[in-house]
C-alpha cells in the first residue's frame, strides 16, 4: 500500500465559495478538515475544525444561499463544524477524481498558511501518475512525497494547531510534566515570549482537547 502526500493549491477563488469567505474572514482560522465527502446528489458534506469567533461562522454559513445546513460543536474558541453546501464544479471535480483512482484520504487534513490543504492520498501508485491530467482547472497540486504507508502515530498531535504544538513541545522539553514539575507556565513564557496566563490557557485547551479523545 502506498501514499502521496501534496498540497492542494486553489487559485484565488478557493475550492469552494464558501470555504473562501470562511478562509478570508480575519477572526476564523482553519485549522484540520477532518472529513469530507461527495454525495450522490454531488452535494457535499464537511467536518472542519476551526478557531475563532463562533459568531462571525455562524453569520457567513447563515447569509450563504449554498449552505443546506450546519451544525457547530466545540468549547471556548474551538468549534467543530458539520456543513453541508451545494455542489461547487472544482471541488466536485477533485473529489470524483478520487472515486475514480480509488484514492482515500489519511483524515485529518491540514490547512497551510497559505490557504492549501495538506493531503495524503492513500492508492495504487500508478494511479497518482494517471490522476494528474484529471485535476480540475484551476487547482494545482504540489506532490510532497511518496512512500509505503503505515497508520499515523501522530494523529492526535497534529490536530492542534501550529501555536498550541510550539506550546506543548516547549512544555515538554522543558520538563513541565516531569515529576515533580519542573518548571512553571511564567517560565514557559519566558521562553516563547508571552505570559504565564498565556501559556496556561493553551496548555489547558491543549490537554482538554487531547484528553476527551483519550478517554472513552
Amino acid at each position: 500500500m502506498r501514499y502521496a502526500k501534496c498540497i492542494i493549491i486553489p487559485d484565488d477563488e478557493g475550492l469552494h465559495p464558501v470555504d473562501r469567505r470562511i478562509e478570508a474572514h480575519p477572526d476564523i482560522s482553519r485549522d484540520l478538515l477532518h472529513n469530507v465527502n461527495l454525495l450522490a446528489d454531488e452535494t457535499i458534506v464537511t467536518l472542519y475544525q476551526f478557531t475563532g469567533d463562533r459568531d462571525a461562522l455562524k453569520s457567513i454559513l447563515e447569509d450563504s444561499s449554498r449552505v443546506r445546513k450546519y451544525q457547530l460543536s466545540g468549547v471556548d474558541d474551538v468549534i467543530h463544524a458539520y456543513i453541508h453546501v451545494e455542489a461547487d464544479d472544482r471541488l466536485v471535480g477533485l473529489l470524483s477524481m478520487l472515486t475514480k483512482f480509488e484514492f482515500i484520504f489519511d483524515t485529518p487534513l491540514e490547512f497551510t498558511r497559505r490557504g492549501g490543504l495538506c493531503v495524503t492520498m492513500i492508492g495504487d501508485v500508478k494511479s497518482f501518475q494517471k490522476a494528474v491530467p484529471d485535476v480540475p482547472d484551476g487547482i494545482r497540486l504540489k506532490l510532497l512525497k511518496t512512500g509505503s504507508y503505515e497508520p499515523d502515530t501522530d494523529r492526535l498531535y497534529s490536530q492542534l494547531t501550529d501555536r498550541q504544538q510550539e506550546i506543548l513541545r516547549t512544555a515538554v522539553d522543558m520538563g513541565y510534566y516531569d515529576v515533580p514539575r519542573a518548571v512553571t507556565h511564567d517560565d514557559i513564557g519566558e521562553e516563547l515570549g508571552c505570559t504565564g496566563g498565556t501559556v496556561g490557557g493553551h496548555l489547558r485547551k491543549i490537554e482538554s482537547k487531547l484528553l476527551s479523545q483519550v478517554v472513552p
